[in-house]
């Protein structure tokens, strides 16, 4: 029987029987299997040695007989090149399963104990923030191309240093599971470019750009973050990973404690009245039993590249023109540079804002004590917060330069 469309919509089942499977004669082991019910299944039999195997090729319903046949073809080739077609599917079924987010939660279970705290919390925002992209991903699917693309998408959007960081976890999680693993076969880091020569960033925002910035933020979450690191200057986890038991109204500053930042030092930052008005519009708005301010399921906020990638659109479509590259952590940056230079706080202040620490203990962050700063770094995040208000709106600061003694 040559099994085409036209004949297949013909054929009925025997008299007395429920199940029945017509074979082509052209392509062995091809065939049509007919049960009572009415449904039509392609099926490909053959034999692999002593053992016979019949699979699955689809609906009649949902594949017309010259695909069916198509694909019985290459089982059949497959066969007689001494290859299991059976055993090779349900091979690629059971990779499909093995993500590279399932394979991440392993990993980072086996590095719980053997990392320092912050080092661990470095490598979970790589893998489980940077590398997001991947997460849904097969491991086996994912290869050199894949890699070199979100390197330099990370490149793009939060500088070459945090890409070549993300490269690093990346490589060492597929070494490490290319031992403990039987789907991860090779290292797809291998080979790729890093981002490129690490070299300190400069780039400082101009009164111009902050406005550009500022006017295409929107309600969501991405642009409220970006407010809050203009206006703060701390760093992008301190922020996004806000919880609200860290936002203390009552003495209206935002307190970090020592393993939530870079330097291991628990962290004070005084809120000006924009940010507290920020913050409060968002306790409002969230349930009482809500850990994260900025919450995305049970985790907090993620999808940096593409609500970049989004800000920027709209920044492209308000202006007419896009902005030189920047990323989220140029405004921290330009806090810190812009409140120097535009209102004169004095460096130790500026340093007690971002948290820096003088690299000698016999310096001005190892000798004040960091109490005493609590009226000076309120006065400065004031002062910033007016400044990037009329900035914004486009007229006259109503804050003048501190003049220093």
């Amino acid at each position: 029987m040559n099994l085409t469309q036209t004949d297949v919509a013909k054929l009925k089942l025997p008299d007395g029987k429920n199940d029945a499977i017509f074979f082509d004669n052209r392509v062995p082991g091809f065939g049509i299997r007919l049960r009572a019910g009415g449904s039509q299944t392609w099926v490909f039999q053959y034999k692999f040695g002593p053992v016979l195997r019949r699979m699955v090729l689809g609906r009649a319903t949902a594949m017309k007989a010259e695909a069916a046949r198509k694909l019985a073809e290459q089982h059949h080739a497959a066969v007689k090149d001494g290859r299991d077609p059976a055993a090779e599917r349900a091979l690629r079924v059971a990779q499909a399963g093995n993500t590279f987010g399932a394979l991440l939660h392993d990993y980072l279970a086996f590095k719980q104990s053997r990392l320092r705290p912050r080092s661990l919390v470095e490598v979970k925002r790589h893998l489980e923030i940077c590398a997001e992209p991947l997460h849904r991903l097969p491991v086996v699917s994912i290869d050199k191309t894949i890699i070199a693309s979100l390197i330099k998408t990370i490149a793009n959007e939060r500088g070459i240093v945090t890409a070549n960081r993300v490269r690093a976890s990346l490589s060492a999680m597929f070494a490490w599971a290319m031992k403990e693993t039987d789907f991860a076969t090779a290292n797809p880091v291998i080979n790729t470019h890093k981002a490129g020569i690490e070299t300190s960033r400069s780039r400082v925002l101009s009164d111009g750009e902050i406005k550009i910035i500022w006017r295409a933020l929107d309600d969501g979450t991405y642009s409220t973050i970006i407010r809050l690191l203009l206006l703060t200057g701390q760093r992008l986890t301190e922020i996004s990973d806000l919880t609200w038991s860290e936002v203390d109204f009552d003495r209206n500053r935002i307190v970090l404690a020592p393993e939530r930042t870079k330097n291991k030092r628990g962290h004070h930052v005084p809120m000006s009245g924009t940010v507290r008005d920020i913050l409060t519009g968002l306790r409002a708005k969230s349930a009482t039993d809500q850990v994260l301010v900025f919450p995305r399921g049970q985790r907090a906020f993620s999808g940096w590249t593409h609500a970049k990638s989004e800000l920027d659109k709209r920044i492209l479509e308000q202006a007419g023109t896009a902005l030189p590259h920047w990323t989220p952590h140029d405004l921290r940056r330009t806090a810190a540079t812009r409140k120097a230079e535009d209102l004169q706080i004095r460096p130790h202040v500026i340093e007690q804002i971002l948290n820096h620490q003088s690299g000698h203990k016999s310096g001005v962050a190892g000798v004040y004590n960091l109490a005493s700063y609590t009226s000076e770094t309120t006065a400065a995040l004031t002062m910033w917060a007016e400044r990037v208000a009329a900035i914004v709106e486009g007229r006259e600061s109503n804050v003048a330069p501190l003049k220093r003694a």
